[in-house]
């Protein structure tokens, strides 16, 4: 029996859909590094995120996420502000290629018709999210806490793991 899935398929599709993600974590003295991503993805089963980071932009975070500084995510849907945090100790980088071009080009699609729900144009979207491939970074991770942040009562809220699977 495998155990008890942390996101039930809801925050999965959620992310897999492709909204305004923003990625942290903290030196060894606890100051916060924090960047917008420029693209996600999340396997079917959701145990494993990738979040892409503009290197240029990106460089504290990223020597943050290397150094063990762990990794805070949320995911945030801007007509709603329905958000999910995501959490873990560790991530693996790589250098972002041409496998990944398609995938970010569906998160930008989605990030555009998502703010456009919210008054913001294509291009203003594509300027935000503008990331030349080679400045590219790709940050994997294996969520190991996750939460509701979604403004109101319940924020900060952890969730609470699916069911077992045979």
């Amino acid at each position: 029996m495998s155990p008890p899935a942390l996101l039930n398929p809801q925050h999965i599709a959620m992310v897999d859909r492709g909204v305004s993600v923003i990625v942290a974590s903290r030196d060894a003295a606890l100051r916060p590094s924090i960047m917008r991503g420029v693209g996600s993805a999340i396997s079917a089963d959701g145990t494993q995120v990738t979040v892409y980071l503009r290197r240029s932009q990106s460089r504290q975070l990223l020597q943050d996420i290397a150094a063990g500084g762990g990794l805070a995510v949320v995911f945030s849907e801007p007509p709603t502000h329905r958000t999910l945090q995501l959490k873990a100790r560790t991530a693996a980088q790589r250098p972002a290629g041409p496998a990944d071009l398609p995938l970010l080009q569906r998160y930008l699609a989605s990030m555009q018709c998502e703010l456009a729900q919210v008054g913001y144009g294509p291009a203003f979207v594509a300027a935000m999210l503008s990331a030349p491939l080679e400045d590219v970074v790709a940050v994997q991770f294996s969520p190991e806490a996750a939460f509701d942040q979604t403004p109101g009562p319940r924020a900060g809220t952890p969730l609470q793991p699916s069911t077992p699977t045979p």
